[in-house]
């Protein structure tokens, strides 16, 4: 598997948290179960406060199922999926 990460952004006004149906349905989305369905692994999440920025670490086998998976966030705002590793893969190949 390929790890990735993922930056969502979107402005105040469109933040899902602030519609309790949409905040639910994003965490449902958010689910382990629910990535697996989409061949992703999520590893960690974190909303930087105060700045509607939304931060991912997936691991899927290839890219076309993070950018799927994350098509419900793209009705908010703009998704940008980077690939990434794990630092101990850095270290193992002797640098970024």
């Amino acid at each position: 598997m390929s790890r990735y990460v993922v930056r969502h952004q979107h402005d105040s006004e469109h933040c899902p948290a602030k519609d309790p149906k949409m905040g639910e349905m994003l965490l449902s989305h958010l689910s382990p179960a629910n990535a697996s369905k989409y061949g992703v692994r999520l590893e960690g999440e974190g909303v930087i406060d105060g700045q509607h920025t939304l931060y991912l670490i997936l691991d899927a086998e290839r890219e076309s199922q993070v950018e799927n998976f994350m098509q419900p966030f793209a009705q908010a705002g703009p998704i940008e999926v980077l690939a990434a590793s794990p630092c101990e893969a850095v270290v193992e190949r002797g640098g970024c």
